[in-house]
This record gives structure tokens, C-alpha cells and sequence, in this order.
């Protein structure tokens, strides 16, 4: 027991101290790479707590070799840009003036919903107060909030995301075949697979995104027989 207690003692020490060394931003903001590292950490830092078989030497050989490898990585990064664009790949601009980056968000293994939510998270429940978002290399997502002061505090439902109709909210608003057959004929679209993106918020405001266009808001129209 007491042997057990001495090794897990200076695990702890000794993984507190190569954290340290790492720098905060290690913590709460990190790289692709950084976050291999930690969980490559945490797994040698067991071994030796799990089996006392194993010399605890080995495990501190393994963590701080894990350490200087990110050291390394971290100077090859400095050399330039192509090295970091290896190691921690780039931001992704999925909003911008012309509105979502639909192909940015593929790549990024990302769609309209998982952005919505992301947005959410940052307190902007409509497009419309969104003039630009960038997704970190980090994972976090950077917003530059848009100056339109006119954009309603209600909450957008998404009705159509990539050509693919979200059910359960044109269900919840009782939308009619009517509406998106004046939508097609409006915009001059072939069919709905047109519409990148459309959502409709409380006051019937309707936030449109046609493929390869500039996003375009208009107003229902008619009283939603659902209001939220």
C-alpha cells in the first residue's frame, strides 16, 4: 500500500510539472497535436500505477520523452507556416459576407445543425447577428457579431439544411406545399436542393441561403399558426 501511495505521489509531481512546462495553453486551448500528446501522457503515467511490475523509471522516461517531443514539435512549428499547417492544421471561415461556407463545413466534418449549435454556445441564435465565424484550428469557434440591429430576438427554426427539409419543424409550423412552391417559383429554383440553407424565426422572418448565392432575408408573409 505505502509503495503504491510513494509512486502514485511522484507521478502526480512529475506529470504537474511537464504540464506546467507545457504552458496554459495546453489546458484550455489545444492544438491537434497537443491533445495526442496528453492522452499519450495519461495513458504512460498509468501503466505504472496500474502494474507494480512495472519500474516506475520507465514510466517517467516515457512521459518526459512525450514532453520533449512536443517541445520539438512546438519549435518546428515556429519555422513557418507550411509546418504549422501540418501539426495544427488552419482556422475555417464558415460564415462570411456572402453567408455559410457549406464546403468549409464539409471539411471541417461539420453541417448547418452542429453550427447552429456551436453559435448557440455563443450566444447568437440567428445568422443575421453574424457578420463572420471562423472555426480554430483549436476546435473553438470565433464569431464577429454582424452591426444589422434589426435582427428579431427570436429563435430561428431550421427548415431546410443542404436541400434536405427538417421535418419536425415544418410540421411543428404547419408549412404547406404552398410555401416552398411560391419559394421555387420566387427564387427561380429548380427544387428545394437549390437552398443551402432556411430557417424562419418566431416573427415569421425567414433567413435564405441559395447554392454559390449571397444569403437573402425576407418575411413570411402570412401569421404562423405556431408561435414559440
Amino acid at each position: 500500500m505505502l509503495v503504491i501511495f510513494f509512486r502514485t505521489l511522484i507521478s502526480f509531481c512529475v506529470l504537474l510539472t511537464v504540464m506546467r512546462l507545457m504552458g496554459k495553453r495546453q489546458i484550455g486551448e489545444m492544438q491537434p497535436f497537443e491533445f495526442v500528446i496528453t492522452l499519450l501522457i495519461a495513458e504512460l503515467a498509468c501503466l505504472p500505477l496500474s502494474d507494480v511490475s512495472i519500474p516506475l523509471v520507465y514510466g517517467i522516461i516515457a512521459v518526459l520523452v512525450t514532453f520533449v517531443l512536443h517541445q520539438i514539435i512546438s519549435v518546428i512549428e515556429q519555422l513557418g507556416q507550411p509546418f504549422k499547417l501540418v501539426f495544427s492544421g488552419k482556422p475555417s471561415l464558415v460564415i462570411n459576407k456572402n453567408g455559410i461556407d457549406v464546403v468549409e463545413l464539409k471539411r471541417n466534418n461539420l453541417d448547418v445543425e452542429d453550427l447552429i449549435g456551436a453559435l448557440r454556445c455563443e450566444g447568437y441564435y440567428s445568422f443575421e447577428q453574424v457578420a463572420y465565424a471562423i472555426f480554430e484550428a483549436n476546435g473553438n469557434l470565433s464569431v464577429m457579431p454582424s452591426n444589422n440591429k434589426t435582427a428579431e430576438p427570436t429563435l430561428p427554426l431550421l427548415i431546410v439544411n443542404c436541400g434536405k427539409l427538417i421535418k419536425n419543424n415544418i410540421t411543428m409550423l404547419k408549412l404547406g406545399q404552398e410555401f416552398f412552391k411560391e419559394l421555387i417559383k420566387e427564387y427561380k429554383l429548380k427544387n428545394l436542393k437549390e437552398i443551402t440553407v432556411l430557417t424562419i424565426d418566431g416573427n415569421g422572418k425567414c433567413y435564405l441561403q441559395i447554392k454559390n448565392k449571397k444569403f437573402t432575408t425576407f418575411n413570411y408573409g402570412k401569421d404562423l399558426e405556431e408561435k414559440w
